[in-house]
């Protein structure tokens, strides 16, 4: 199965291990990927040890966006390049979903690395994206936009 990330690699060597401990992100990107893909496969301890600070009473608030919530895509639309020396990163991103209709997350995200792991700490909630009829859905279907979602 390819992974909900959108990289078009398989789960479980893509963001799986992530998820498992068996691995830590080495970016704020490959942290954003792997807490999107998360929220796909209700994996609601690795988004509590992924925010800073953890919060271990936030669980009910995640697992009840999980619940009501029909992830379609990931579209990363930008992301700072990091070196081992740094300290923060951003992440613009936009995750479509299905809730009474279709809608998307466009957010700005902040991470720090704390003690040589990177942690989501914040995000800026954007506009959303203007799609163009012509542009590849955002599902990863290889369809234009409006033979699938837009349609």
């Amino acid at each position: 199965m390819n992974c909900y990330c959108g990289s078009h690699k398989n789960f479980t060597e893509c963001c799986q291990p992530y998820h498992q401990g068996k691995s830590t992100p080495l970016s704020p990107e490959k942290l954003m990927r792997s807490r999107y893909s998360a929220f796909c496969d209700n994996q609601v301890p690795y988004l509590i040890s992924t925010h800073w600070p953890v919060d271990p009473t936030a669980s009910t608030a995640i697992q009840q966006t999980i619940d009501s919530t029909r992830w379609l895509g990931l579209k990363i639309i930008a992301s700072t390049p990091v070196t081992e020396d740094d300290t923060e990163g951003f992440v613009e991103f936009v995750a479509f979903f299905e809730d009474q209709g279709i809608r998307q997350l466009h957010e700005k995200s902040r991470f720090e690395k704390q003690e040589g792991r990177w942690f989501y700490t914040s995000g800026e909630t954007l506009p959303p994206l203007k799609l163009g009829r012509n542009d590849p859905c955002f599902c990863a279907s290889g369809k234009k936009f409006k033979k699938c979602h837009g349609g």
